[in-house]
């Protein structure tokens, strides 16, 4: 019998996306609201109480009234929103770092954002390693495809005079800091610069790191080798052969990727390196997570309907 899902936000680039992975798998029932339906909450509530997994695809305040809304069905909740990426109860739905089974036995799952993702996958298995250290003041910059910022910044992005670079978070509150600090195990907050190029999709993340001030001389390659060895096996997350790469590009027309590369580059010297996580945004870092995650939960191979 095939799971129903019910992709709530199925209209916004998420959803949209979600639904294109989906199509022509026979392991899924799609149940599909007309543009009337999805605005009424009855139906919606009808819709999230016959689904066996819902996908929420929604702002984090619609995303909290639909987890309302589903109170007492039993369905499985996966939440592309950051609205329960670090509350009690839910998943964290990064299976390289939180483990399968964890994932495939959860009723509620938050799926990572997107410039979470490059960090996590970056830092979190260094921490665990004691590579690099858990009280470290880490920044982060990152650049992101414009479709990041949902249906409002596309549009600003496409129209005429658009502009060639967007840098915010100026206030120091963005909504992923908890969610970095948390799941990286940090015991402070990170510094976070993102910003916006004039691409439809991917993103590129970085940790600068000053080895030679940390305790316990890690090198570059020290770094590397531990990366290799936690994503060993992995069909989604690689790390790359450093000695290869003069530059990385985002390409404004890149076709849909559900993979993460990371690379670990340092200095002659040994004492600087720069983590870098190149990713798609509406891939690993939203819609193809929340895939993988769905496969998990079915008790299907992960990588089915990913493109990698």
């Amino acid at each position: 019998m095939a799971t129903r899902v019910f992709i709530d936000g199925a209209a916004g680039t998420t959803g949209l996306e979600i639904r294109d992975r989906l199509h022509g798998r026979s392991e899924f029932e799609l149940i599909v609201l007309d543009d009337a339906q999805r605005k009424s909450e009855a139906a919606r509530k009808d819709a999230l109480h016959a689904a066996d997994i819902a996908i929420l695809c929604l702002p984090d305040e619609a995303a909290k009234e639909s987890v309302r809304l589903a109170e007492g069905s039993g369905t499985r909740i996966i939440d592309a929103s950051s609205a329960h990426r670090v509350a009690e109860g839910w998943t964290y739905g990064f299976p390289e770092l939180i483990g399968h089974e964890k994932i495939a036995n959860a009723q509620f799952v938050s799926n990572p954002g997107c410039y979470p993702t490059g960090f996590l996958g970056l830092v979190a298995p260094l921490v665990r390693a004691g590579l690099v250290p858990a009280d470290w003041h880490y920044t982060v910059n990152a650049v992101s495809g414009y479709s990041g910022g949902g249906k409002a910044l596309i549009e600003r992005f496409e129209a005429v005079g658009a502009p060639a670079f967007r840098a915010y978070g100026f206030d120091m509150a963005h909504k992923h800091l908890p969610e970095m600090k948390t799941h990286a195990g940090l015991k402070h907050g990170v510094i976070f610069a993102p910003s916006v190029v004039p691409a439809y999709r991917g993103m590129v993340v970085e940790v600068p790191l000053h080895l030679g001030a940390m305790p316990g001389d890690p090198t570059a390659d020290d770094l590397r080798a531990a990366l290799s060895e936690f994503y060993r096996g992995s069909a989604v997350v690689s790390v790359g052969d450093d000695s290869a790469v003069g530059e990385l590009l985002l390409d404004r027309n890149a076709p849909p990727s559900d993979a993460m590369e990371l690379f670990v580059f340092g200095n002659a010297g040994g004492w600087h390196a720069r983590l870098v996580a190149r990713l798609d945004n509406l891939g690993k870092g939203a819609s193809g997570a929340a895939i993988q995650n769905l496969n998990i939960m079915c008790g299907l191979p992960e990588t089915t309907g990913l493109a990698l």
